[in-house]
């Protein structure tokens, strides 16, 4: 017996069968949609990526002249020292010109770049100064010579120490505190603050806002800083969580 289909048949066969093609024509265009989005976000990634080397590198530009022009103001300052403000001068000279253009440095260097950067500020203390400076390296810290730590990120917490205390006062003092441990780089520095107005010279705070936005864009979530004053005290803590960062960049790929 022949089965003939009937008008509302043929209308519910054809509209299943545009529903089909309708359905296939939406799943074609989601495929290319999701293509095309994750065309554009590895585009995107790496637009960002370029944007990011292009700041760190402007920030590096203006963070090395400025470091070296008050680096030769310390030893200006006091010329009878020069000897051994020289040799000092070296070992940072040596890290800006060569070290610096490394994407990063162990924190072993850092810290040495640090402490030879410290002494070359003494220079222009008052012997009655109180300056402290304490080194606590943990041991068996792996991760203390392995490269994870951008070149002169310590520089504008240590400057700004000696530029905003009274150094030729005997009741004034700096307390800088570098240290390393469980994959986590410390520097902490503490001064007292000068009574004195300080002077507001053009391109003043090119550092604090270059190790700002370095760490930002660096280290993202993995790290930690903090400024604050307590009474006539200036503190600053930074932590930079090397292990964190460096399981991160493992993961990723990079």
């Amino acid at each position: 017996m022949d089965i003939i289909p009937t008008a509302q048949n043929i209308i519910v066969l054809t509209g299943f069968i545009l529903l089909i093609f309708t359905l296939a024509y939406l799943i074609v265009r989601l495929i290319k949609s999701e293509k095309k989005k994750v065309s554009i976000e590895a585009k995107y990634n790496e637009l960002e990526l370029k944007i990011n080397n292009l700041q760190l590198e402007t920030l590096e530009s203006k963070l090395n002249p400025h470091l070296f022009k008050n680096v030769l103001n310390s030893i200006q300052s006091h010329a009878y020292q020069t000897y051994f403000a020289l040799d000092k001068l070296a070992n940072v000279l040596d890290y800006i010109l060569y070290e610096s253009r490394r994407k990063f440095v162990t924190s072993r260097e850092e810290v040495e770049f640090a402490l030879s950067l410290i002494e070359i500020n003494k220079i222009k203390l008052s012997p009655l100064f109180d300056l402290k400076v304490k080194s606590k390296i943990s041991e068996n810290e792996s991760l203390f010579d392995q490269e994870l730590l951008a070149p002169l990120i310590s520089v504008d917490l240590i400057e700004n120490a000696f530029k905003h205390a009274d150094i030729h006062s005997s009741e004034a003092f700096i307390s800088i505190i570098l240290g390393f441990s469980d994959g986590n780089f410390y520097l902490s520095v503490s001064n007292k603050i000068s009574g004195k107005t300080p002077l507001n010279k053009a391109h003043s705070g090119i550092g604090t806002q270059a190790l700002d936005q370095r760490l930002r864009i660096i280290y993202k979530d993995h790290y930690k800083l903090e400024r604050f004053v307590d009474g006539d005290v200036y503190h600053a803590h930074l932590k930079i969580k090397l292990l964190e960062y460096k399981t991160e960049m493992l993961t990723a790929g990079r």
